[in-house]
């Protein structure tokens, strides 16, 4: 699937290959090679994760009909599209005109694709999140348009936080009102007084890790792991403050649900959707996902992410589209990139229901069925709110040093100041 959550990692050394691809494609552009050219032959190639393929058939249908330029998906898993791009730019020769990027790849891939920065006028950056201008800009130049972008939001069950009994359990035990919560000892509360009769009050995620990074900016982190000269600036007083809040929900506070170290994506959208836990921090697009026979269908409330000492915010989970060099039709793949910026709000009526400009998600809002998209678009304005690092070696980074970190925190009795310390040990020997 397109979404973070389904994603299976690549091998390391695809990452490093990916680097050494993207520079030799760099070198064979400029010698000519790769047979490129503007012409048109009213045919293009788009390669694009299967997920991202329902996403982009309106884009698809309409641009057809209006240019009469018929578009031929090329759907691949996430794995085999990074393999893909990897070997096509390393070749010189794309057999495809656009391809759809993850926001993590954009770095490594930037020597191989073609700047689009005449697309990005004040008129499309102003309707354009900040985080996503950023990230779509690598040395310079923008080499990506996003299409749709994602972020995780807080899931809440309304029918139990809206229970006369629990209110005024809530109320006499914390001395406040329950409500859905805004700041992390809301939520830390909420999650333990909704650990009962065979339910958790929430998961921890040990087996990802962009939900810690949301946590960490939220913790008043200058910078996400790495500062921008590509070091490591994970081992500081706002890191330590975010791994204990995040790992304490489960060791301390025993307010999640059990296995933390193997909680992914997919495992925390199944206990929240099987009525297991009361609350999720969750990517934006399952809100349109929980089943017709789940115990959260029709009784779900979204809002953004608790705020800690720095507000709340999200990290988003963007994909873009690239124009390769080298690639056959050019001209036409510059159109459907711009159409596809054009007719944004095609996407949203998808399986996903995504979209990357602010003017797409507004224009849906408000209707019944998107109740997501208000708490997506808040979460991408949340002041915390941070892309990634633009870093060739960000995805080994997450395998080897941040994954491994979390699944150690929610063990019980960790040092998470050690932990961190490690952390940035092994980070400052992978960047160098």
């Amino acid at each position: 699937m397109i979404v973070e959550q389904f994603r299976r990692t690549p091998k390391l050394v695809r990452v490093v290959g990916v680097v050494l691809a993207a520079l030799a494609l760099a070198l064979t552009s400029a010698c000519g090679a790769g047979g490129g050219g503007g012409g048109s032959s009213k045919s293009i190639r788009v390669l694009v994760e299967a997920g991202g393929h329902a996403e982009l058939q309106p884009v698809a249908n309409a641009f057809t009909k209006d240019t009469g330029i018929k578009v031929t998906f090329v759907e691949l898993p996430y794995d085999g599209l990074y393999d893909r791009l990897s070997s096509e730019f390393s070749s010189g020769k794309p057999t495809f005109d656009v391809g759809a990027l993850d926001a993590i790849w954009l770095k490594a891939f930037a020597p191989g694709v073609q700047p689009l920065d005449d697309m990005f006028t004040p008129a499309v950056k102003a309707d354009l999140f900040p985080s996503l201008v950023k990230e779509a800009q690598v040395n310079g130049h923008f080499v990506g348009m996003p299409v749709w972008t994602n972020a995780e939001i807080l899931y809440y069950r309304s029918d139990l936080f809206a229970d006369p009994a629990n209110k005024a359990a809530f109320k006499k035990k914390y001395g406040y009102d329950l409500v859905p919560p805004t700041t992390w000892q809301q939520f830390a509360d909420a999650a333990q007084f909704f650990t009962k009769d065979g339910m958790y009050g929430t998961d921890v995620k040990g087996a990802v890790e962009t939900e810690f990074l949301a946590t960490l900016m939220q913790a008043g982190a200058k910078d996400m792991v790495l500062n921008a000269n590509g070091k490591a600036d994970i081992d500081t007083p706002a890191g330590l403050k975010a791994l204990n809040f995040y790992a304490d929900l489960d060791t301390k506070l025993h307010a999640s649900a059990p296995g933390a170290s193997q909680i992914d994506w997919g495992a925390a959208q199944n206990l929240y959707n099987q009525g297991k836990t009361a609350m999720t921090r969750f990517w934006a697009h399952a809100y349109t996902q929980i089943p017709a026979d789940s115990p959260a269908k029709g009784k779900t409330g979204v809002t953004v992410l608790p705020a800690g000492p720095a507000g709340s915010g999200a990290v988003p989970g963007a994909w873009y589209l690239s124009v390769p060099k080298g690639a056959s039709h050019t001209s036409d793949a510059d159109k459907f990139v711009k159409f596809a910026y054009d007719h944004n709000d095609l996407s949203i009526n998808t399986s996903l229901g995504l979209a990357a400009r602010k003017s797409a998600l507004e224009k849906y809002q408000n209707q019944p069925g998107h109740e997501n998209l208000k708490a997506l678009i808040a979460a991408l304005d949340s002041p915390a709110t941070t892309p990634r690092p633009a870093n060739e070696k960000w995805q080994q980074i997450v395998d080897t040093v941040l994954i491994p970190m979390l699944q150690k925190a929610v063990t019980p009795g960790a040092d998470n100041k050690a932990l961190l310390a490690d952390a940035q040990r092994k980070i400052d020997a992978l960047v160098g």
